[in-house]
């Protein structure tokens, strides 16, 4: 906290976001006849990317910028945090001391734990194929896809009007499709079996199906054997790589030794995941599968500053997919930027997502659909590397509190659906904005929709929407042919940022009273009765 303070009071938040930039884009100091194809397998192409992208995942992030933050809470206190050769010469460059030998001890202890980690991993594979072919307990999946990464709000839950707002049923709709699909697999425990236009729906714990055939399992121990002794041989040679990745490169071999028929036909990734591609998606595209990377959002890019446009955030220029599934043509130029003009990209429109069978609940009125951003606890927030305050308690209570006022002036319900539920997030949200929300929720005008609504339903009820820059429901609204705007209370966000998607900006409650002025009501629209 004393860290972030003292960025903040120096003029330099920028400094923990310029240190994530450059550990995405610095390529590591690994000559490639170093990596192991035997090791890596498919993935020796892609080798240095791939071993940056597993470091941002597993080493960046959080906990990296919790370390560079206590540092900057102490005059002269070193980074000491599990860094690789290659990011305590970055770090340093960035005018932060590291503690040299403690940093290199925890690093090698750390890559020790990975490697230890990637022999149990094997021992699993080997254990769990030897184990169902025993008790024959594959299932018959036939031509399937496989959606990575799913709870079960992403699962088919149809309303009253027989329609489900998620991902799995948004596949089945979209052409580029795989065809022929006799089976949608998920991961999520427990699930129970559904069914979209037919085809079953459920849950397959993992991507990849247990060895099963003894040449694949013996194959598989052969291999383990000798990946175990080069990973264990470059470690105490110093070159740490290997170890990292041998839990990943079992899992590539698991793929490498399966029958091509018993894959997935496309395997399905969302940009909550958005650094690290798996190695073992190399294997699997090599066998015929297609990987696809779709976005279930759009606030991706940073603030437009009064001085132009900041780099790309943290993570996003090491992607390497192979297919991605954007909404508009703004948010493909995003993706272009990132990770070059040749990517194969699809535009495909607004991508549902989560969605539960919970209903509108009735209101009489004009609705107004407001859609905030939770701001979370300081202890959190300052963790994210943020260099530009705008989802902070004081701006997301003065976005709603201008609302509410505009919109009860006005004549207008305020519809105000959050992410999550309040209460169930007290640990993550932060108590100003928690307490503030309480009070709004006793305001005669302002109904309150559970989170678990679908955001679809919520916009399909209403006159027009509000939305905080940038979520994703402004979007969705302008698709439905609703009135939208995004609503900026400070004036701090530039009309003509292209992270708006050609959504309307509003700076202010004299601006926002206008802009609701200015929307013309069809007259079967002056009222709205839900039951």
């Amino acid at each position: 906290m004393r860290g972030y303070r003292n960025l903040k009071a120096s003029n330099s938040l920028n400094r923990i976001a310029d240190i994530n930039r450059a550990l995405t884009n610095h390529p590591l100091d690994i000559k490639d006849k170093c990596y192991s194809k035997y090791v890596l397998g498919e993935g020796i192409g892609q080798a240095e990317i791939l071993c940056r992208q597993y470091l941002l995942t597993r080493v960046a992030g959080l906990n990296l910028n919790r370390a560079l933050l206590h540092a900057l809470g102490k005059p002269d206190v070193p980074v000491v945090y599990y860094l690789p050769p290659e990011w305590r010469k970055i770090i340093r460059s960035h005018g932060f001391k590291v503690a040299s030998i403690r940093t290199a001890l925890l690093w090698k202890a750390f890559v020790g734990m990975m490697l230890a980690y990637g022999v149990f991993k094997i021992a699993k594979i080997i254990l769990s194929g030897i184990q169902a072919a025993r008790n024959q307990s594959t299932q018959q999946l036939g031509r399937y896809v496989y959606f990575d990464s799913l709870v079960p709000g992403n699962l088919p839950q149809p309303g009253r009007d027989g329609r489900s707002h998620d991902i799995i049923t948004w596949y089945m709709q979209w052409r580029g499709r795989a065809l022929d699909i006799d089976t949608l697999c998920h991961g999520v425990k427990g699930a129970e079996h559904r069914e979209v236009n037919g085809t079953a729906v459920i849950p397959v714990l993992s991507p990849i199906p247990p060895l099963v055939c003894f040449s694949s399992l013996s194959r598989f121990m052969a291999w383990g054997i000798g990946a175990i002794l080069t990973a264990i041989w470059d470690f105490l040679r110093g070159r740490w790589w290997h170890a990292l990745l041998l839990n990943q490169a079992a899992l590539a071999t698991q793929v490498r030794v399966q029958s091509s028929e018993r894959l997935g036909k496309d395997y399905l990734f969302h940009n909550s995941g958005w650094i690290y591609r798996p190695l073992w998606t190399y294997e699997a595209e090599n066998r015929g599968a297609r990987i696809t990377f779709y976005f279930y959002s759009t606030n991706c890019e940073a603030f437009k500053r009064t001085e132009g446009y900041p780099p790309l955030p943290y993570g996003w220029q090491a992607m390497n997919w192979p297919h991605y599934l954007v909404w508009d043509e703004y948010q493909a130029d995003f993706v272009r930027r990132a990770v070059g003009q040749t990517a194969n990209i699809s535009v495909v429109g607004p991508i549902w997502f989560h969605t539960s069978a919970e209903e509108m609940p009735a209101f009489r009125g004009r609705g107004v659909a407001v859609f905030d951003i939770t701001p979370t606890r300081s202890s959190l927030y300052r963790t994210l590397g943020i260099d530009f305050e705008f989802y902070v308690p004081k701006i997301c209570i003065q976005f709603l509190h201008d609302i509410q006022r505009v919109t009860k002036d006005a004549g207008y319900m305020m519809l105000c659906k959050r992410k999550r539920k309040l209460k169930n997030e007290s640990s993550f949200v932060h108590p100003v904005y928690l307490t503030f929300a309480e009070r709004l929720a006793d305001s005669e005008n302002v109904i309150i929709i559970d989170p678990d609504v679908s955001a679809y339903r919520v916009i399909e009820e209403s006159t027009f929407m509000i939305s905080m820059p940038f979520t994703s429901t402004a979007l969705i609204a302008r698709e439905l042919g609703k009135p939208s705007c995004y609503y900026d209370p400070t004036g701090l966000v530039q009309k003509d940022d292209r992270a708006a998607h050609g959504i309307e900006i509003i700076s202010g409650p004299e601006e926002l009273t206008r802009w609701l002025k200015g929307i013309s009501v069809e007259p079967h629209m002056s009222e709205v009765n839900v039951a």
